[in-house]
């Protein structure tokens, strides 16, 4: 898949002086360039320069880039060529960009993500392979699943001794800076002993656990409820837009003891996991809380592991499923859905599209 939604040209230039490290004044939006010399608008000239699909590296996100951490959260962000800056003043100092008139840039593929990891862990570059260091630490899927169901094998490539891994499921604000299963966003089934964790309380799983040359399926059923059938992607249009070594990324604030305490189960879900072919039976069956899940790995020491989101699996489970590869094209409709009801929504509120 190679969708136009991903071809918009690069953002405006910015003075340099705005290009600055992220920790001096997270949330500062950031300001237009005036007009250079010739008069001309450097804002209406950028339309014309290489598009991100050509300034990316293959894998399709910058090399430098912030994490998601803190509270925070970071969105890649690109120019919306169907919302048109029709500010009659745009290139004012001191003037932030409009949120609206950028949109999410989207991955053609699903791979693992690399700003919404622990910075210690070193991804492929193909990032289809993680290896770990030092303590637990976690990264997530670029992609998640919200109903219905779905599976991803995990190989596990390299395990000296004294390493370990969780591998499962997570929701976003699932703690990177801690093993899969430590918070309640999290679901993990861990290589020693087999054991299964959630919430930091493990509890007896598979008879034996796993190691180097094992493959490992990974099974999530969601019921869809009224809710998550209505419901779409954040346009993040309302989010601040901050600059990042010539990128920009809407950033979005974690509300992670507000979402704590709305949780709840759903009903009918269930999580299990695969041996090389081999069911381990359930998991947690209707223990499972509703929300969006992203396939999860969390590391100790320095285990190196490889993930496959299909289409074609090794081993895949006999019960009907989705690979979590079809999510890229899933997502790509469903944002521009997302997109299109907000600049429907400006037509409305008179702001125009």
């Amino acid at each position: 898949m190679n969708s136009p939604y991903n071809n918009a040209p690069p953002p405006p230039a910015q003075p340099a002086s705005l290009n600055n490290n992220l920790g001096k004044g997270r949330g500062t939006r950031k300001k237009r360039k005036q007009q250079d010399a010739s008069g001309s608008s450097t804002n209406k000239r950028s339309r014309t320069e290489i598009p991100y699909s050509q300034r990316l590296p293959a894998h399709g996100f910058p090399l430098e880039h912030p994490y998601n951490k803190d509270g925070y959260r970071y969105i890649l962000a690109e120019p919306d060529p169907h919302i048109p800056d029709n500010d009659p003043e745009p290139d004012i100092p001191g003037k932030p960009i409009p949120g609206k008139l950028y949109r999410r840039w989207l991955h053609e593929k699903v791979l693992l993500s690399l700003h919404d990891r622990a910075p210690q862990l070193k991804v492929s570059d193909d990032r289809l392979s993680v290896t770990g260091e030092k303590g637990y630490s976690m990264i997530r899927a670029s992609h998640y699943v919200k109903s219905g169901s779905w599976f991803y094998e995990v190989t596990v490539q390299d395990m000296p001794e004294n390493t370990h891994v969780r591998l499962g499921w997570s929701q976003k604000l699932g703690n990177l800076q801690a093993p899969l299963g430590y918070d309640k966003f999290g679901y993990s089934w861990r290589s020693r002993k087999g054991t299964r964790f959630h919430q930091s309380s493990g509890k007896h799983y598979s008879d034996k656990g796993y190691g180097a040359g094992d493959v490992l399926g990974f099974f999530i059923h969601l019921p869809e409820t009224t809710k998550t059938a209505r419901c779409l992607p954040d346009t993040h249009k309302e989010n601040a837009l901050i600059k990042f070594k010539s990128f920009f990324y809407f950033e979005e604030k974690d509300e992670v003891e507000k979402t704590v305490k709305s949780l709840q189960h759903l009903k009918g879900a269930f999580i299990e996991f695969y041996k090389n072919g081999v069911s381990q039976g359930s998991a947690w069956r209707d223990e499972v809380y509703e929300g969006a899940y992203y396939p999860c790995i969390s590391i100790y020491k320095n285990c190196t592991v490889s993930v496959n989101f299909g289409p074609k699996f090794k081993h895949p489970p006999k019960s009907a499923h989705k690979p979590v590869s079809a999510r890229a094209a899933d997502f790509v409709t469903e944002c521009c859905i997302s997109d299109l009801l907000y600049a429907v929504g400006l037509e409305v509120d008179g702001e125009g599209s």
